[in-house]
């Protein structure tokens, strides 16, 4: 009997884009059970518990690993982070920063679709180096990681959110989102 038959997560990822491609992407990752690991909220200001501290020392770490990627806005809340993280591989002219806002798929129908074999299909659906799902995976192992050996609470959803950030005016939108979280906090509950 195999333990996890009829249980497959569904991907919130889009199916037309390419995550290791370029682009600016709004990330946000949520504790396990939305529980306030992270700090609290005081007078619309973030106090950082230990994990808290954690998170955000390691999100700014993720440049120094990947030089391909930058950081926009981030923010630690009580039991989520947002982020931006814009992937910016400076050799590949044909995938600008930000996707045609009228029609985002258009990068995606540049590339013909052919019969697909099965060592071709196994590569599409295994996951990619440098994408944005290999990042976050490998943030949350690493917060975890150093929670744990300092026998601090932590835990993670198994998902995380993302939206592909089109154009400048939505990416300014997000960034005040960001900025503004902490001290909205009560407002959004």
């Amino acid at each position: 009997m195999n333990k996890f038959q009829n249980r497959s997560r569904k991907s919130l990822r889009a199916k037309w884009w390419d995550y290791s491609r370029n682009g600016a992407y709004f990330i946000t990752i949520c504790t396990k059970d939305r529980e306030h690991f992270f700090g609290e909220i005081r007078n619309g200001k973030m106090i950082l518990s230990g994990t808290g501290i954690i998170a955000d020392i390691l999100w700014h770490e993720i440049p120094n690993r990947l030089p391909f990627v930058s950081l926009g806005e981030f923010v630690v809340m009580p039991d989520h982070v947002h982020g931006i993280l814009i992937l910016d591989k400076s050799g590949d002219v044909n995938h600008p920063l930000f996707p045609n806002a009228a029609n985002p798929q258009q990068q995606m129908d540049k590339e013909p679709q052919t019969g697909l074999k099965k060592s071709q299909t196994m590569s599409i659906i295994s996951p990619k180096s440098n994408t944005i799902s290999v990042i976050i995976r490998s943030y949350k192992s690493a917060v975890t990681k150093h929670a744990n050996r300092l026998g601090l609470k932590n835990g993670w959803q198994s998902l995380y959110h993302d939206r592909i950030i089109r154009d400048h005016d939505e990416y300014q939108r997000i960034s005040e989102y960001i900025i503004n979280n902490p001290k909205d906090w009560r407002k959004n509950r």
